[in-house]
């Protein structure tokens, strides 16, 4: 089968699902610009940036459909836990409606599974204090952790209230991987969220992804990917 037979979801429904995300240190307010012109061009789900150009974000999406979505604890998640709480809840009031906060692994893999809960809680009630429809994803960084590991974190998560699992911030040693998108997806049931982000750089990663079971991608790669969606649907 051909990937265009693969194919059923349209180019809208498919940018619906892309966060269209740049968190490089060396991002410049010009480089968010683009980014969000970007996104409001192809009618991405959302944009995913440094809390830093949240304002700058708003502006630009103002009147679009586009979400602004941020991270916290980023890209290691060893923040004290109430600077983690601080830090979402100052950026859903400065306009994020979706958090992505990295879980503690150090904690984690270090058994502190009660510490671990506690976090993930904290920052989900700081974000809804701020916006009752606050989204927030846990990035598990799924490249540091073994299948056993995955299943409890994605039982923390679920239990903390957050709203998705996600695999990876992208500054780790791996990304996204189809093993660990069926994994999460069956851990957390068919209404949880689930983000594979890290490595997805084309059409056809971004089908797999969905298809293993995926309700949102995180990427840079947004526009190639719709283009070559587009460029498959007209061949």
């Amino acid at each position: 089968m051909t990937m265009k037979e693969q194919m059923s979801l349209s180019k809208a429904e498919l940018a619906g699902l892309i966060d269209h995300t740049l968190l490089k240190p060396d991002a410049t307010p010009r480089d968010i610009i683009e980014l969000c012109s970007q996104a409001i061009s192809f009618g991405f789900k959302a944009v995913c940036v440094n809390p830093c150009y949240i304002p700058l974000v708003n502006r630009e999406l103002n009147g679009s459909r586009v979400l602004i979505g941020t991270v916290v604890g980023f890209p290691l998640g060893a923040s004290e836990p109430a600077l983690k709480a601080a830090e979402a809840g100052a950026a859903v009031g400065a306009g994020a409606l979706e958090v992505d906060m990295v879980m503690n692994i150090g904690f984690f893999k270090g058994g502190l599974l009660t510490q671990v809960q506690d976090d993930l809680a904290a920052v989900v009630q700081a974000a809804r204090r701020e916006n009752s429809q606050a989204v927030v994803k846990v990035i598990l960084e799924t490249c540091l952790l073994n299948d056993r590991e995955k299943i409890v974190a994605c039982r923390l998560a679920v239990e903390a209230g957050a709203d998705f699992v996600k695999t990876s911030t992208g500054f780790g040693k791996g990304g996204a991987t189809i093993q660990d998108v069926v994994l999460l997806r069956r851990a957390v049931g068919p209404s949880f969220g689930v983000k594979a982000a890290g490595g997805i750089r084309n059409l056809q990663a971004a089908l797999n992804m969905i298809k293993a079971g995926a309700s949102r991608l995180g990427t840079s790669s947004g526009p190639s990917i719709l283009l070559e969606h587009a460029h498959l649907i007209d061949m």
